[in-house]
Formats: structure tokens, sequence, C-alpha cells
């Protein structure tokens, strides 16, 4: 690997950092035929002294998000590719067991192996707990209840990865320079210009920066905020175990060996050996454990939150001082300091679980960092604000391999891909952030949480409660709270998802509203129903400020628009159009209503809630400079008066003929409602007579007044985002980032009716290929047969009565309204025909669903 002194002027690309996510980035951007990309970090190469030297590499394949497992999966089938010396693979595949204490934590096992099947993860296993001892000889089987056991889960060493990837990576033309801080990245109106270190600078067109840690201080040269915060986790090993006499390994014939040691000491001989049985996981106790040779490894997540200040990390040092890896705080092994761990300290519980490590010497303990976003998923792709500039953090070494994957398309082909075909990452997209979340604050607090819950029980539908709420409020705020709404953090807003003043309409459709009383009950109210099913039969209004709202300005406003749409986009004024946006791949960026509202001027609505803030992004990225995009989410209070005694209300208080003729469905007028002026849309998306009503954010509270005042003698009732939901799953209306998305081409969709092949649009030549070409796959509305069934998203779909996985629930809303459970997913197409039938895998047992003709009301 290279040095200093062989800092090229110029490169196409510059990766700043060099570990495991820089590697991985690097090798993959090779293997797609760049020859000019350069890696440069500020350690020695091949250890860096980041967190890939620290970790101790275990690679748990099975998560809830979809990305993780994928990543994860890629990432074992490339470093069990790569070779670290005599024909030895990088990856360890010793299985991974998962133990559970309680009742709840077998639950939770159960749900990872249904989403091990959904997600391809390879023979996943319930085992009991003498299973589990005869995998793990060392583990106590009275303290656990049992475990979940994959297979092909193990270990990597981040340093021989990393070696690995770079040595390949050189051989395909890619550069490394060691040694060498990056110190600015040169911008101008156009992008990024250069890197500038404290050994020269170096011209460039992209930059990604994969300094993961570091990441958030150098992007702020650039005034971009990344939430992004260092935390702090324990790991120790043991002194030499009798139980594992005989396992010690040599590793100091290695090739990485001298330069590990030369950055983390002595405690790298013992790092380097490998695990010779499962990875383990105590998830109840927030800890994790691993053979190294005759020791064992125990990493401990389980202590208060610990989050330094980025700005006071420093860099790796000559003298082998490691920034990533602070002193060791040994109240936090022998104390009990998380705060919802208060039953026993983190050692107590390991010596419980491995009785072995009872007084067992600890000859290596530190505490090393690693990045932490939000939502606990990687921070990836190009960032809005600068053009050439990419991000890579938040990843660690079990999803390195498939986020580098990822990102090295998403560069060079615009569509992120592992080698099973497109792969979504809305929900990793640098750009889904909103403003508040780049401040220190918000990161720090979110950065703690996140880690808090690292290994708890989440249920999907969790909002976090104890920081950085009631942030964004819309105009309805304090109404809302008059109704004692409940309400739920979307993207900073505090967003109503039911109303506890509406608990009077259980009078008249409690019996239509089926109890929940297991997982799927969680976070859930029959209110909802209520709410849904009032809607459908009298009128309702939602709140939908928080909806994703974009003016296009421009005399070629026209023009962008219909390069960015499927649809044809010739509209007069007034007109409405539904729309898809596609990427280069022809999939499904977002599904949008365009609104001409003037000459020049036009409204998009999106949907998308927390990740909407990419279709932004994404606007802006392709529009020319011509033409302005500015984003009036804020700007504008919106609501929607729906139900079929919508007009009758809407008709005392508003200035328009709201008669068919006059105000047809997909049209839209500006005009008062009583003093208060809007722009009124005959749309609806909960399926039902409608209209939005936008205005300026001032106007928003007396114009929500204007309205409920108007419908007081149709029992108006305010309605939540869980009423919505069931409304629009009934209609068959898609909700971008649930069922569907960027892995979804408009005819896998349904949604071949937004498209215009006689128009020439962004993704034209795959969507057209694909309207041709036979689909592998198909959108499909399922409903369970038992309608006292309900079921949640990212389970597998099976055939009947057998163990083909078909595909899994994308979304899955109870239709009140034709009382059953509605799932959509994406089935082969002999599978999607109505009538088939399915099974749905959820919570240990077969739901028997079948598949319905769209849309079911």
């Amino acid at each position: 690997m290279g040095n200093a002194n062989t800092m090229p002027s110029e490169a196409g690309t510059v990766v700043i950092g060099a570990g495991i996510v820089g590697c991985n980035t690097a090798y993959h951007l090779a293997d797609l035929g760049r020859e000019d990309v350069l890696v440069v970090d500020r350690g020695p190469l091949p250890t860096t002294g980041g967190s890939s030297t620290h970790a101790p590499g275990i690679m748990f394949q099975t998560d809830e998000p979809k990305v993780l497992s994928k990543f994860a999966t890629y990432s074992r089938r490339l470093y069990s590719s790569l070779e670290r010396d005599e024909s030895e693979p990088v990856y360890n595949e010793t299985g991974g067991i998962e133990v559970a204490r309680s009742d709840e934590r077998m639950d939770y096992l159960q749900r990872r192996v249904e989403w091990a099947t959904a997600w391809g993860v390879p023979d996943p296993q319930l085992l009991s707990p003498d299973e589990v001892a005869e995998k793990l000889p060392l583990v106590d089987p009275d303290v656990i209840e049992g475990g979940y056991y994959s297979p092909t889960d193990g270990q990597a060493s981040g340093v021989r990865a990393c070696a690995a990837l770079a040595e390949e990576a050189e051989a395909m033309g890619a550069e490394f320079v060691g040694h060498t801080a990056v110190e600015d990245i040169e911008t101008d109106g156009d992008g990024v210009r250069a890197i500038v270190t404290e050994n020269g600078r170096v011209e460039c067109d992209e930059v990604v920066v994969a300094t993961n840690i570091w990441a958030r201080q150098l992007s702020e040269k650039l005034d971009i905020h990344l939430p992004i915060a260092p935390v702090e986790h324990q790991y120790t090993i043991t002194e030499p175990l009798a139980e594992l006499d005989g396992r010690a390994q040599d590793v100091t014939g290695d090739p990485v060996y001298e330069n590990y040691k030369s950055v983390s000491g002595d405690k790298s001989e013992v790092l380097l050996q490998d695990p010779d049985r499962p990875i383990l996981r105590d998830q109840d106790n927030a800890m994790y454990f691993r053979t190294h040779g005759d020791r064992y490894g125990i990493g401990s997540y389980n202590h208060e939150s610990i989050v330094p200040d980025p700005a006071e990390l420093g860099g790796n040092e000559e003298d082998g001082n490691q920034a990533s890896v602070h002193d060791f705080t040994e109240y936090h092994l022998n104390n009990a300091t998380h705060p919802d761990r208060q039953e026993k300290a983190p050692r107590t519980a390991s010596d419980e679980l491995i009785p072995a490590t009872e007084g067992a010497n600890l000859d290596h303990k530190y505490n090393g960092m690693y990045s932490a976003s939000p939502n606990g998923l990687p921070v990836l792709g190009p960032v809005q604000e600068c053009e050439g500039l990419w991000t890579a953090a938040a990843i660690w070494i079990t999803h390195a391999g498939g986020a580098g994957k990822a990102l090295a398309e998403w560069m060079e082909t615009g569509v992120p891909r592992l080698p099973d075909g497109p792969i979504d990452l809305r929900n990793c997209n640098v750009n889904r952030f909103a403003p508040h979340e780049g401040s220190w604050d918000f990161a720090r607090d979110l950065g703690a949480e996140e880690y808090q819950n690292i290994y708890s029980i989440v249920h999907p539908k969790w909002v976090w409660t104890e920081h950085q709420r009631d942030i964004r409020r819309t105009p309805m705020y304090h109404s809302h709270r008059e109704r004692d709404a409940e309400l739920w953090a979307e993207a900073g807003w505090e967003e109503p998802h039911w109303f506890d003043s509406n608990a009077d309409l259980l009078a008249e459709y409690g019996d239509r509203i089926p109890n929940r009383e297991g997982w799927e009950g969680k976070y859930w109210s029959p209110i909802e129903g209520a709410e849904a099913l009032n809607v459908r039969n009298g009128v309702g209004l939602h709140d939908m400020t928080s909806f994703n709202k974009m003016e296009i300005v421009g005399s070629n406003a026209g023009e962008f628009l219909q390069y960015l749409c499927t649809n044809d986009m010739d509209l007069d004024v007034g007109q409405i159009r539904y729309t898809l946006m596609c990427n280069e791949g022809g999939g499904v960026r977002a599904d949008i209503t365009v609104t001409r509202v003037g000459e020049d001027r036009y409204l998009l609505l999106t949907t998308g809630r927390e990740v909407g803030s990419n279709h932004l992004a994404w606007v802006r990225s392709q529009a020319p400079d011509d033409v302005v995009v500015n984003d009036v989410t804020s700007n504008l209070a919106a609501m929607v008066c729906t139900g079929p005694d919508a007009r009758k209300t809407l008709s005392k208080v508003i200035d328009a003929d709201l008669s068919d003729e006059a105000f047809p469905f997909y049209s839209s007028q500006r005009t008062f409602v009583e003093n208060i002026p809007v722009t009124a849309l005959r749309l609806s998306y909960a399926g039902e007579l409608g209209w939005e009503l936008y205005t300026p954010s001032e106007y928003g509270e007396r114009l929500w007044e204007h309205v409920m005042d108007a419908g007081a003698e149709f029992d108006i009732r305010p309605y939540g985002n869980g009423a919505l939901d069931s409304l629009r799953i009934e209609k068959g209306f898609r909700l971008w980032g649930e069922d569907l998305h960027t892995e979804h081409d408009p005819y896998e969709a349904g949604l071949g009716f937004a498209v215009d092949l006689d128009t020439d649009f962004l993704g034209k030549e795959a969507v057209e290929a694909a309207a041709n070409g036979d689909l592998d796959q198909k959108v499909a509305c399922l409903t369970l047969d038992d309608p006292e069934q309900m079921v949640l998203a990212d389970r597998p779909v099976l055939e009947r009565d057998g163990d083909e996985v078909l595909g899994y629930v994308h979304a899955a809303e109870y239709g009140y309204s034709v009382g059953s459970c509605v799932v959509y997913t994406y089935l082969p197409p002999a599978y999607a025909e109505p009538g088939t039938e399915v099974d749905v895998h959820y919570e240990g047992d077969r739901y028997a669903a079948t598949v319905q003709e769209e849309p079911l009301l």
C-alpha cells in the first residue's frame, strides 16, 4: 500500500477513509471498471486505527430492516471469497446463536426466523436450551429459554478484510495512501473540485466521505451537518480459560500482525485469533461473545449511553494512540447503568451465561467507538447540497460489503444494486433527514437513544419518547391537543395517530373492530377503526401538513416535469395528474400528484413520511438551472375533508361550486373558505369524496376551525394516520416506502396506467423494457381468510401448506370496511392471480390468505 510520498495530484474519485467501508467502496468501484480511485487515510495501512481496527467482527445476518439483512448476506459471501493467507478465507463461518432469557425474547426470536425466511438468510432455526449448549458447551442451559441459530453467521476480522480488499482493489488500479490527513474539501458552484491534505492537493470529480466517527467533522467544513454521533461500547477479553485449553493460536506470522500490533499493541495478538464455535448474543442483557483461541471476548452495550463530542475526538497518531478507542470505564461493567436493564450488572450477566468466565481476569479491555444515526441505519448516497460529494457512514463490518457494493453501483449507474437486483435505500439515504436532524443536540440525543435500544425488543411502530420531541408543529397542533390526540413523531412532526376524543364512536362501530391482543396490538387503538368507518359513512378531517410539498417554477417547468414524470404532463392550469418518477433503472422513485397552479408554476405532492425528503433531493438533483424547486412543506398548511358528507360540509363555507360538473375529479381551484385563501384539490388519499385544502401556514388553524364548525351538524371528526393507513390500503392506493419503492417498476406495481410511453422521461428505456417483458413479480392484494386475524409487515408469504417462499408482506392494515386484514405483497405472476390461496407466516403460525382483485372498495 502507498504512503504520503506516492500522493497523486489528481484522481477521478477520492475515498476518504481506508477502514472497512472505504476499502469496500474502493474495491467495488474498481470492480466496476474505475481505474482512477484514490483512498486516503491519516492512519497507517491497512490498520488505520478506526472502528474497523478494534471491532471483534461478529456478523449476525438477520435483522428486521430488509436492507441490513441483504447487506449482511452479501458481506458474508464477499468476505468468504477473500483470502487472508495460505488460501484461508477472511470469513469464519462459525454460525451464530442468539439466546433468550424470557418468553418475550423467545417470541422475538421467532420473528427473527420469519425475517430470515423472508430475506433469504439460509436455514434459520430455533433451538432448545440443551441444543444451544451442544453448540456452545460453556453456556449454562439453565439460565436460558432457548435460542435462534443461523448456521452461516460468523466473524470477520476488520483488519484482515481491509487488507484483502485493498490488495484486490490495487490490483484493479486503485491507489491507497496512508499517513495523510485530509484537511479540507474544495468546492465551487459546480460541486467538488479537490481535496486538500497535509501532503498536498488532489484534484478530483467525486469524494466519498467514509470516515465513520469523523464524518460529521469533515462534512461541517462544507456547512453540511450529518446527523451522526460517535458512541462508546465496551469490549473485554478474558485471560486464558482452562475450559478452552489448547485452542490458542499463533498469529505472529499473519501478514497484518506487525502493522496491527504497531497500532493496537498487545491485544492485537489476541484479537486476530479466530473463534472456533458459534458467535453468541445475549440480547436480554445487551451483550455478545466470541472466542479468541483459548479466551472469551465479551462485548457489552449494557450501560448508559456514552456519546463523546466529535470535536474532541482527534485523530490516530503516530505513537499508536487510537482515537476510536477510549479508556475502559470499569464502573460500567460492574454496575447496572443501562436505563432499561437495571436487574444486574453486565459482568454478573456474563458470568451467569458463561460460568467459566466467573472470576477470570480481563486481560484486555477498552471502550470502542462506532457511529450511530438517528434511525440506526447507514448514511449513504449523494449529498444534495454539493454535487460530487457522497457519504458512507454509520456502517458496521457486518454490512459494509453490501453497502460498498450498493454505493459503487449507485455512483456508476445511478441505481443501487446487489447481485440479485436493485436494493432500495430510502431509509439509508443521506438526504432523508430533515434540517433539525443536523443539529448536534439532535444527533447526540438520538444517537444515545439508538444505542440504548440496540438490543432491545423494538416494535415497528415504536416512537422515541425521551428526547427530541415536539420539534415541528403543524398549525393545528393545539387543536389536536385539545382533542386528546395520540401524537407520534414523524420526521420531527407531531402527528396524530388517533384521537381519544373519538372514543364515543366505538359505541357505533365497535362491533366491526376485532380486538388485537398480541404483538400486532401494541401501539394500536380501536379508535383508529372507528375513525376509518366514520370517514366511510360520514365525514372526517385529516391534517396532512407533513406530506412533502414542492413547488416547481420557471418558464421551462413544464418541460422539466415531462422529463421527470412517466405520465403525459401537458396540463391545463387547474388540472391534476397522478404520475410516477423513476430512476435510471426504471424503479419507482416516487408516486406523486402534480397540479398546474399557474402558467409557469406547479405543485408536487408526495407521500413517504419520514423518507419523503429523499423526493425533494431527487427532484432538485435533476432540475436544470432555469427551473426553481422550492420546498413548501412548511409554507403550506394542508388538510383533507373526505367522506360522503364532505360536499355538504364544505359547501357551507367554501366560495366555490362543488358539483361534479363545476369541480370535477382531479381538478383544482383557488378560492376561499370563509375568509381563508385556499387552493382546493378534488382528490382524497382516503378514497372517498373529498377535497384537499392548502393555505399559507398562518391561516391553517383558522381554516381547520372553519371546516370543523361547518361539519358539526354532520358529526365531522378529525382522524389520524392510523385510520388513513386503513382507508388507503382498502382502496389500493400505494404508500411509497412500504408497498412501493425503487425495487419495483411501474408494471410490477400495477401502476402502468400512470405511464405514457409516447413521452420521453427519465428511466424510459428501462420502463419500456419492463412494459414489453415478462414480469418476475407482480403486486398482489391479499385478505386474511379469518376476519379476526391481523399481521404486520416483513413476514414471509408462502405457498399454501408448502415451504416455498413466494414473497413477503410489504404492508398490512386491517380493512374495517371490508372486514378483514389487507396485505400488499409482490408474488410470482402465477401466484398473483385473484383466487390464489397462500399463507402468511406470522408469530410462528400460518395464516391463510387469498389473493383478491384490487381495489377492494
